[in-house]
């Protein structure tokens, strides 16, 4: 019986083992682990000969990043990370508790590029892994600005932003200059990696949780490109998006030219 019953575990890995069969096929293997970068999407393979120069282009045409090692390859040797929280989390199942880890990692360069990333899995130093490898993939730009007069580097950020996760409201109020990160522990931390230098802060909420203390962060600094300011209203030519400049390159490269040969063969 007990034989019949493990048989009949409607695809879950029968009575004791539910929940912990949704893999996708086995373990992952890590492809920063050594090794030469293989691109595999079309934006890699024009980064990796050197057709897209900078992260700003990818970002001007709304490019989806799809492999970490693109913003290795833009922002290597400048790059920092932080795991700012590890916790446990657990789930109940039917053979007792099950618990993992969530690891919180920022990531930046100190020059105009944030990243977060959130990862669990059931060994910390997995999770720190992946987290670092998502907060690669999530990065974004970040635009700074003057408190008053246009004198020298940006220093602060351009207008007030404001970001929510949860219950945490984040509220960035640009500063003069020498004014330093006015802010807690954790968006100071944010703020330093993202290269702001002076700003005041404004928190509301449980920001005891920190997950959602980062995250309201990060929100906040993603909104800094989303108003459109006097000295953007500048007309600009129209390009060619980087798929379409580069066509003929794509074509001749890559597996998409392999698999094209081998139907028209077939």
């Amino acid at each position: 019986m007990a034989d019949e019953g493990r048989g009949r575990g409607r695809g879950r890995g029968g009575f004791g083992d539910r929940g912990r069969g949704r893999g996708r096929g086995g373990p992952r293997r890590d492809k920063d682990e050594g090794g030469v970068w293989i691109p595999v999407t079309k934006l890699g393979r024009l980064v990796k000969d050197k057709m897209i120069t900078s992260l700003e282009q990818i970002y001007l045409f709304s490019i989806p990043i799809k492999e970490f090692q693109i913003v290795d390859f833009f922002l290597e040797g400048k790059m920092k990370d932080e795991v700012m929280k590890i916790m446990p989390v657990q789930k109940q199942t039917r053979a007792g508790q099950r618990t993992r880890f969530k690891a919180f990692v920022v990531v930046g360069d100190q020059d105009g590029h944030i990243g977060l990333g959130v990862k669990c899995s059931k060994e910390v130093a997995t999770a720190i892994r992946g987290a670092i490898v998502l907060a690669k993939l999530a990065i974004i730009p970040v635009r700074r600005g003057y408190w008053g007069n246009n004198i020298g580097l940006p220093h602060t950020v351009p207008i007030k932003v404001t970001g929510k996760c949860g219950s945490v409201v984040v509220r960035v109020v640009p500063a003069p200059r020498g004014t330093g990160i006015v802010a807690a522990r954790v968006p100071k931390k944010v703020l330093q990696f993202a290269g702001v230098e002076d700003c005041y802060t404004q928190a509301k909420g449980s920001t005891k949780t920190l997950g959602n203390f980062v995250k309201a962060t990060f929100f906040a600094l993603r909104e800094t490109y989303g108003f459109l300011t006097p000295n953007l209203w500048k007309e600009q030519r129209l390009l060619k998006a980087p798929y379409q400049e580069y066509s003929d390159f794509l074509q001749q490269s890559g597996k998409g030219r392999a698999g094209k040969v081998a139907r028209l063969e077939a």
